[in-house]
C-alpha cells in the first residue's frame, strides 16, 4: 500500500479543482495547470477532497498511484503559492545579471552565457551571486535550475561554480608535495 497515495488531498482555499475523465485541472490566483492521470489510476473529487486509488492490485497500477497523488498535490500548491528555487554562484569573477527577461552569466568562459527564460518561469537576480527562479510548475522550475547549474557545476577542489542554495559540496584535498 502506498502511504502517500492513501492520503486524500484537500483543495486549498481560493483554488478550484475539476476532474474531467483522467484530466485534473486546477485554477488559482497564480494561474491554471492540468495533469493527465494514468489510466491505471482512478481519481475522484468529493466534498472538496481529491482521492487517488489504483484501479486494480497490479504492480504497475500501485507504482503510479503515489506518483499521481504527488503530481496533483504539486499542481494544487503551484496555482496557489507557486514554487521557488534559489541558486548561488561562487568563484572569483563569477556573477549573474538580468538582461530583460533573460539572465546573463559570467562563469569564467571566454564568452558570456545568456540563458533565455522559458514561458511561465520568472528569473530574478537579487545579488550578483544569487539567482531566484519562480513559477507555478514545480517540474519546470527544477528543470530551469538544473540547466543553469549545468553550465558550471561546483568543482570539488575549490568549490567554484553554480550550486543550489544550501547545497554542500564535497571537497577534495589537493596534491601533496
Amino acid at each position: 500500500m502506498s502511504r502517500i497515495g492513501k492520503k486524500p488531498l484537500s483543495v486549498p482555499q481560493g483554488v478550484t479543482a475539476t476532474i474531467d475523465g483522467q484530466t485534473v485541472t486546477a485554477k488559482g490566483p497564480k494561474g491554471e495547470l492540468k495533469f493527465v492521470v494514468n489510466d491505471e489510476v482512478l481519481v475522484k473529487l468529493e466534498n472538496g477532497e481529491i482521492s487517488v486509488e489504483p484501479r486494480d492490485g497490479s504492480k504497475d497500477a500501485r507504482s503510479k498511484w503515489g506518483m499521481s497523488r504527488s503530481q496533483i498535490e504539486n499542481i494544487l500548491v503551484g496555482v496557489k503559492d507557486g514554487f521557488e528555487r534559489k541558486l548561488e554562484i561562487q568563484g572569483v569573477g563569477y556573477r549573474a545579471a538580468m538582461q530583460g527577461r533573460n539572465i546573463q552569466l559570467s562563469l569564467g568562459f571566454s564568452h558570456e552565457v545568456v540563458y533565455e527564460a522559458p514561458e511561465g518561469i520568472t528569473l530574478a537576480c537579487p545579488k550578483p551571486t544569487e539567482i531566484s527562479i519562480t513559477g507555478i510548475d514545480k517540474q519546470k522550475v527544477g528543470q530551469v535550475a538544473a540547466e543553469i547549474r549545468e553550465y558550471r557545476q561546483p568543482e570539488p577542489y575549490k568549490g567554484k561554480g553554480v550550486r543550489y542554495a544550501g547545497e554542500k559540496v564535497f571537497r577534495k584535498e589537493g596534491k601533496k608535495k
